[in-house]
C-alpha cells in the first residue's frame, strides 16, 4: 500500500512539473479545394507514389457538411473554418441567422500578428474571403473587395484584379487605394512574382490575374513561389507571429469539369506549395501547418489503367460530394488535428492554441 501510494505522489510531482505543451507562433492553414483521398492518392501515383503530406505525422478525417447542406459549398466550408460556425452554403463569413462573424485572420490582426492569404482563384473567391468578408452571397466580389481597405492583410496573392480597379458599383479604385495605404502592390502586367522582391517594412499584394488565373496546365505557376515568399515575407512582419490561408483553388475545378490530368497536375502543383510551407516550418520550429480540404468534387475513382502502375481517373458526378476529407498536421498542436473531426474543428483548435475565444464570435 506504501509503495502504491508512494508511486502515486511521483506521478503527481511529475505532472506538475512537465512542461505545458508548446503553443505555436505560426500558424498556417492550407486548402485543397475539392481534395478528397482519391484526388491525394491520384496525385501520388502521378508523382512516384511520393507527395510532400507523407510528411505530416498526425493525419485525420474530416465531416463537411453545411448549416443548409449535406453538401458544403466552399463559402460555407470555408466560414466553417474562419469562424468556427455552421452556416448556409454561399454565406461568406455569416452566420446562419445573417449575421457577421469574427474571422481567425481577423482576430490574428486584431492581436498584432501578421496575416496573409494567397490562392489560385480570384482573392475575391470563397475560401480566401471567408477569411476576411462578410457578405450574405459569395457572388457579390465587388463588396467583398472591400473588406480588403477594411483589413489589412500583409501579404496578399491572387486573382480578381478587375474587382478592384474596374468596379461598375462605385467606381472606386481599391488598387490605388491599397498603393496610398502604404502596401506594395502589384499586377501581373506589370511584373510577374518572380520579379519581385518585397520589402518586408510594408504590406505587400500581387494579382495574378483580371479575373481567374488559368489553370496550371495553360502555364499559372506562381503558387509555390507565393508559398516561399509569404513565410519569408510574414515572419518579418511581426515578432508575434503570423497567420497564413493558402488556397489551391483550382483542384476543385478540374474535378467540376472531369478532367483528370488537369486535377493532378493541379493536386501536384498544391503539394509543391505545401513543401515550401513545410521547409520553412521546419527549420523555423514554431509553425503549425494544417492542410485539408473545404469538401470533395466529382466522385473521383481510380480505375485499373493498360499498364501495372497506370491509373484511369473517373468521375461519378461534376459536383460536391458529401465525403470525408483528409485533414494533414505538422508542428506544435498538431495532435489537436487527428481523429475524425468537424470542419469547425479547424476554427476551434486553432483559436484554442492561441488563447482566443473557441466559439464563434458573432456581431450586429
Amino acid at each position: 500500500m506504501i509503495r502504491y501510494f508512494l508511486a502515486l505522489c511521483a506521478l503527481w510531482l511529475a505532472s506538475l512539473s512537465a512542461a505545458p505543451a508548446p503553443r505555436p507562433k505560426n500558424i498556417i492553414l492550407l486548402i485543397g479545394d475539392g481534395m478528397g483521398l482519391t484526388q491525394v492518392t491520384a496525385g501520388m501515383y502521378a508523382n512516384g507514389k511520393k507527395l510532400n503530406l507523407d510528411r505530416f505525422p498526425i493525419t485525420g478525417l474530416m465531416k463537411t457538411q453545411s448549416a443548409s447542406h449535406l453538401i458544403t459549398d466552399s463559402a460555407a466550408g470555408a466560414t466553417a473554418f474562419s469562424c468556427g460556425c455552421k452556416t448556409y452554403n454561399g454565406a461568406i463569413g455569416m452566420t446562419r441567422s445573417r449575421k457577421p462573424c469574427l474571422t481567425i485572420l481577423e482576430q490574428a490582426k486584431q492581436n498584432g500578428l501578421a496575416t496573409g492569404l494567397v490562392a489560385t482563384s480570384s482573392i475575391t473567391h470563397a475560401t480566401p474571403a471567408s477569411f476576411i468578408a462578410h457578405v450574405e452571397s459569395r457572388a457579390d466580389m465587388e463588396d467583398i473587395a472591400l473588406f480588403f481597405t477594411q483589413t489589412e492583410l500583409d501579404f496578399l496573392v491572387g486573382g480578381g484584379l478587375k474587382y478592384f480597379n474596374k468596379r461598375s458599383k462605385d467606381q472606386r479604385n481599391l488598387y490605388q487605394e491599397l498603393q496610398q495605404k502604404g502596401c506594395q502592390v502589384y499586377n501581373f502586367q506589370e511584373k510577374p512574382l518572380q520579379k519581385l522582391q518585397p520589402d518586408p517594412k510594408y504590406p505587400f499584394a500581387w494579382f495574378s490575374a483580371l479575373g481567374e488565373p488559368d489553370s496550371v496546365k495553360a502555364g499559372r505557376d506562381y503558387l509555390p513561389l507565393a508559398a516561399k515568399m509569404a513565410t519569408e515575407h510574414l515572419s518579418k512582419r511581426s515578432d508575434k507571429g503570423f497567420f497564413l490561408m493558402l488556397e489551391g483553388s483550382q483542384i476543385d475545378w478540374a474535378c467540376h469539369g472531369k478532367d483528370g490530368p488537369r486535377a493532378v497536375a493541379e493536386m501536384l502543383d498544391f503539394d509543391q506549395a505545401i513543401g515550401q510551407i513545410l521547409a520553412f516550418a521546419e527549420a523555423d520550429g514554431q509553425t503549425l501547418v494544417i492542410v485539408t480540404a473545404d469538401h470533395e468534387t466529382g466522385g473521383m475513382v481510380l480505375e485499373q489503367g493498360e499498364g501495372f502502375e497506370v491509373l484511369d481517373l473517373e468521375f461519378n458526378t461534376g459536383q460536391h460530394t458529401a465525403s470525408l476529407v483528409p485533414v494533414f498536421a505538422y508542428g506544435p498542436g498538431a495532435e489537436h488535428f487527428g481523429g475524425v473531426i468537424d470542419n469547425t474543428d479547424i476554427y476551434r483548435q486553432m483559436a484554442m492554441l492561441w488563447g482566443y475565444v473557441t466559439e464563434p464570435v458573432v456581431g450586429n
